[in-house]
């Protein structure tokens, strides 16, 4: 029964090629538009993702319990040991790329007649380099080793003193113990991330250098890069199954980037949006294209209730004709996005600097297989209730009236 149904619904839709045809256009127009839109959202979330993981935060930090919520205040209250056989351990768990320990601190730095706040960090350049990689060294050079006497600024920072690389700087602050201190280092280089707030107050140097100019041992955080990101999740439950947790908070990446996280909400909104408007330009266009479909099959309706058809039957005829529209209009729609998408990769998205940010960037569109079934079921959905009140009137038809409908 159900293959007679769609083979009667396939001989339908061919009667008039031209409607059918721009019923289906239509439907993968939008479809199209909804791919295109969706996969750039898509693009900036991974790119996001990954330039905030590989800039700042990596996939996972290890830190003192209450460190997030007190530390600011005090952070060499919450330090971790220097070297101990934890941190080794975390070497050898399956998926982790690389641990590095990290000391934040903060400061004065002066150059010449200008003295202004920093934000620092005491990394390991070599370990750091993994975890890194999308730390842009605009001038000059990167950190070499752990026994660099030098540090590396954010072109914000760099811009407020006024500095260039080779130039020294003196860094002042204040002790584990409440006293001052200060070290002079040269300027290595001067970076830039996709974070304009980051890079106005940042600064990093070897950690044996913060170390000593704050005088303590051991560090803030242990970050760890991993293999994939989507293994994030799973790798956390391995640690604090292998760390008591009343000395060590093992925190994934989602929880520390706010930005981020605000951007997933907003961007996700105007997908939405954008969903919404697609969603009624379908329903609308299909949904005037079935009902002229319906007047003009008015005598044959009315013929096909009057050998006995049931009006359920009838009912069902012309959900399938419309199913049929959105399978066809999406997949079409599909591989248009598809196609689309990947040229327009290929040439690239030239955009402005977002609020926040401080450099443009070349877009891309990235169309995974979740967003393509969401546009078929989207396309799917949208005609199917396109459909519902033209066939509901074709169902309800009365056969005398749709007998004399040409007559």
């Amino acid at each position: 029964m159900f293959l007679l149904s769609l083979r009667l619904a396939l001989r339908n839709l061919t009667r008039n090629r031209n409607r059918t045809l721009i019923a289906m256009l239509t439907v993968a127009g939008g479809v199209t538009a909804f791919l295109l839109a969706g996969g750039f959202i898509d693009w900036i979330f991974d790119n996001m993702r990954e330039a905030t993981i590989r800039s700042q935060l990596g996939h996972i930090q290890i830190v003192r319990p209450g460190y997030f919520e007190k530390g600011i205040a005090n952070p060499y209250a919450f330090l971790l040991p220097g070297d101990s056989p934890e941190e080794e351990r975390l070497r050898s768990v399956a998926g982790v790329t690389s641990v590095t320990p990290r000391l934040a601190f903060s400061g004065l730095v002066s150059f010449g007649e200008v003295t202004v706040g920093f934000s620092g960090e005491g990394i390991d350049p070599v370990r750091e380099r993994p975890i890194s990689t999308r730390i842009t060294i605009k001038e000059g050079r990167d950190l070499q080793s752990i026994d660099d006497n030098a540090a590396i600024l954010g072109e914000g920072l760099a811009r407020t003193l006024n500095v260039k690389p080779g130039d020294s700087i003196v860094l002042l602050g204040t002790t584990a113990s409440g006293s001052a201190n200060a070290i002079e280092v040269k300027v290595a280089g001067i970076f830039f991330t996709i974070y304009k707030d980051y890079d106005d107050t940042a600064l990093r140097l070897p950690i044996p250098l913060a170390r000593k100019l704050m005088r303590v041992k051991g560090a803030t955080s242990w970050v760890i890069l991993l293999e994939q990101t989507k293994a994030t999740a799973a790798t956390v439950d391995t640690l604090r199954s292998l760390l008591p947790p009343d000395g060590f908070q093992i925190v994934p990446w989602n929880e520390l980037a706010d930005f981020y996280n605000k951007v997933v909400v907003l961007f996700s909104q105007q997908v939405d949006v954008v969903k919404i408007i697609i969603s009624l330009i379908i329903i609308l266009t299909i949904s005037n294209i079935q009902t002229m479909s319906v007047l003009e099959r008015t005598t044959e309706i009315g013929t096909t209730l009057a050998i006995g058809l049931r009006g359920g039957e009838v009912l069902r005829q012309f959900l399938l004709e419309g199913v049929l529209i959105g399978v066809g209009g999406g997949l079409i729609g599909v591989v248009l996005g598809y196609l689309l998408g990947a040229g327009i990769s290929a040439i690239g998205i030239p955009m402005p600097p977002p609020p926040g940010m401080a450099h443009g960037y070349t877009g891309q569109i990235l169309i995974a297989a979740p967003l393509a079934i969401e546009a078929l079921l989207l396309a799917l959905v949208t005609t199917l209730i396109a459909s519902i009140m033209p066939a509901w009137k074709a169902s309800r038809m009365n056969i005398v009236d749709a007998l004399r409908c040409n007559q």
